[in-house]
Order: structure tokens, then C-alpha cells, then sequence
């Protein structure tokens, strides 16, 4: 029995806790751990609250076995195959980020071991480049760009233009629409401009009359009396198809007539280059070759940069560069077909220098050790 605050006296029982409730229709008992055991009073007001606790741990009860059942539902809804799938898929990623945990600190020492290595195994170049031009200072070749070869770009060039050669000059010859005697003095002679100013002495009176072309050339030079006493033909074209014995006679005197004029007058072979002008094969060969160089030119720098191009370094303000991470080795520091200027003087640079591991390499280039040097007109 309970006192009550009035003086009169309640019923009081020991009851069972609400942690192990059991209700009715129900498959379990709910436990609730924050429900203890305790006398309660039967009172009007304490049988209210009573009430309601049961109520609140019977809807949280049927809450719960609604979402174990709907789990177990989906549960079984799935394929066994794809349970364990992603029971082995989940294993493997957590195996994954272990070793990649364990790869990448074993990483990290491994490069920077092999950083050292590489840094200890490797040289480093440091050069500067001035030019002294003419009745001046030296001036530095500010923001320039140079080359670091592994061949010498004077040899790179000789490969290009093997690979390109110079077309023969007897083949050449061999395929201009000249006399045959013509092709054969030029071979002879060495010589391809007809028009040289000292044509009229590099030919004889015997080349005059037994090369067609020269004896033409000869003939118009002289012809419209500009030159007194000059032999002249007794025969026509004519009498090659109509007389030709005679036509052979005459001319043979005519030639004679005229080698007895040219060793009497040798000074009438003067300006016979001048008649030779239109037949000139310098021209074409010229073009030939000069689209040759050409073809050398672009050819030469592509192949430095694609085949043996080590590094580029561009110098600063003060015409200084450097350059790390070289295998040891020889190299050479070249412009390539570039020019560098200062005041009237272009020069370029193919300098070899000797790269040692561990060691940095100095090397001043100036007027001195150009492959090139040209002055510019003022």
C-alpha cells in the first residue's frame, strides 16, 4: 500500500516491466531497454500514461517487423548468383585499396631513389654567346634559340645532300637537245655557260668549223659586213638535195676560205658568246641546282631536330642558357641554317662540347668559333 498526499491509502502492485511486453497476435517480444522495472500507482492519471507507453511500444513494434519483412522480401526477390558477386566484388575492393596503399609508399621510395640515380648518371651544359661586331663591344644573342645536337649539323647537312644529290652533270649534258659534237665539247671542256665573257677563248678555229652551233654562232657574228673580207658561202640548201657533190665541194672550199680568215683574224671571234646567249644551258642547270639547295635547306634542320636533337634552350637578356639531364656524351651546340646578328655581323654556331655525368660543362661561344660569319651591307 501507498500513502497517498491526502492521507488515504492506494493499491499498489509489483509489475511486470514493459521491456518484455507481450502482446497479443504478436510472433516476438519487443525489448526496450530504457523501460525498467518500478512500482506504478493505479491512479486515474497513472493508468493514462501507462496506456499510452503501451500503445507507442506496440506501433514502434509493428513498424519494425513491417521493414524485416519488406528487407526479407527484396532479400529473396534477389538471385543468389548476384549475392555473391557482391560479397567477392566487395572483398576484392577492400584488397584493392591495401596493396594500392602499400604500392604507392614502395612508389614513392622507388622514384626518389631513381631521381638520384638519374641526377648522379646525367650532365648539365651552361654556355653564353656574344658577338663582337665590327668596331664595337661584344653584345649578348638575347632570347635566341640554340640547338643541342648529337652530330654535328656541318655533317647533318652532308647527309641531306646525299640524300639529295647534285644531279650528274654528264647525264644533264646527255639529255639537251644539241649536236653531237657540241655535247661532246662540253663534257670535254668541262663547261656548261656558253655565254662566259672568255667563251671567244676557250674556242679554237678546229672547234669554230667542226661544231655546228659555234660555227652558226661565228657566222651571225660576223655576218652583215660588219667584219671586212669575211668569207662568205657559195652554195645553198638547195644544192644539198640537188648537188650534192657539188654542194660537199663547195663547202669544203668555203670551210677552208674560212679557217685561212680565222688564223689571219683571231680577234673576229669576239663577242661569238653574245650569238651563244640563246642556247645557253647555264640557266637550267642553275635552276636545277638551286632547287636542289633549296630542298637542302628545309631538309637539313627537319632532319637535326627529328634525328638528333638532344634539347632546346633559349638564352636570356644577358645571352646566357643552361641545360640538365644530359646523358654523358659528345654533343654540339648549334643555330642550325640561323643566323645571329649584331651590328654588320651575322655569324652561326656548330661548337662541340663533352658532357661528363655528375659535371656541368661551360662553354663561351663568340666570333671565334663560328663555322659562319658574313657582313652585312651598311
Amino acid at each position: 500500500m501507498i500513502r497517498q498526499a491526502d492521507g488515504s491509502k492506494a493499491r499498489t502492485e509489483r509489475l511486470r516491466p514493459l521491456a518484455s511486453i507481450h502482446l497479443p497476435n504478436r510472433r516476438r517480444r519487443v525489448s526496450c531497454s530504457f523501460l525498467h522495472r518500478g512500482a506504478i500507482c493505479y491512479d486515474f492519471g497513472m493508468r493514462k500514461t501507462n496506456w499510452l507507453g503501451n500503445r507507442l511500444v506496440s506501433v514502434d513494434d509493428r513498424w519494425q517487423d513491417s521493414v524485416q519483412e519488406g528487407l526479407a522480401g527484396l532479400l529473396a526477390s534477389i538471385p543468389l548468383w548476384v549475392v555473391v558477386f557482391l560479397g567477392a566484388a566487395a572483398l576484392l575492393v577492400s584488397a584493392a585499396a591495401a596493396q594500392t596503399d602499400s604500392s604507392g609508399a614502395g612508389q614513392a621510395t622507388t622514384g626518389a631513389a631513381t631521381g638520384a640515380a638519374t641526377g648522379a648518371a646525367t650532365g648539365a651544359l651552361e654556355f653564353s654567346a656574344r658577338i663582337t661586331p665590327t668596331a664595337a663591344r661584344a653584345e649578348p644573342v638575347r632570347q635566341f634559340t640554340f640547338y643541342i645536337l648529337t652530330k654535328s649539323y656541318t655533317e647533318i647537312v652532308k647527309e641531306a645532300e646525299e640524300k639529295d644529290p647534285v644531279p650528274a652533270r654528264d647525264e644533264f649534258i646527255d639529255g639537251l637537245k644539241f649536236s653531237a659534237e657540241l655535247r661532246a665539247w662540253m663534257k670535254a671542256k668541262d663547261t656548261l655557260d656558253l655565254s662566259a665573257p672568255d667563251m671567244d677563248k676557250r674556242i679554237s678555229p678546229e672547234d669554230i668549223l667542226g661544231v655546228p652551233e659555234f660555227l652558226l654562232a661565228y657566222q651571225r657574228s660576223n655576218s652583215g659586213g660588219v667584219t671586212s673580207g669575211f668569207p662568205k658561202p657559195k652554195y645553198t640548201e638547195l644544192d644539198r638535195a640537188q648537188h650534192p657533190e657539188k654542194f660537199k665541194k663547195l663547202r669544203e672550199d668555203y670551210l677552208a676560205a674560212l679557217m685561212k680568215f680565222l688564223r689571219k683574224h683571231p680577234e673576229s671571234t669576239t663577242g661569238i658568246e653574245l650569238e651563244l646567249e640563246g642556247i645557253n644551258p647555264q640557266r637550267k642547270w642553275a635552276a636545277l641546282q638551286s632547287a636542289r639547295d633549296k630542298r637542302v635547306r628545309h631538309a637539313a634542320p627537319e632532319l637535326a631536330q627529328l634525328k638528333f636533337l638532344a634539347r632546346r634552350a633559349d638564352t636570356d637578356l644577358e645571352g646566357r642558357a643552361s641545360v640538365s639531364g644530359l646523358p654523358p656524351g659528345d654533343y654540339w651546340i648549334s643555330t642550325l641554317n640561323l643566323e645571329a646578328n649584331a651590328g654588320d655581323l651575322h655569324v652561326r654556331w656548330d661548337v662541340p662540347v663533352k658532357i661528363e655525368a655528375g659535371e656541368t660543362a661551360r662553354v663561351e661561344l663568340s666570333n671565334l668559333n663560328t663555322t659562319e660569319a658574313s657582313r652585312a651591307n651598311p
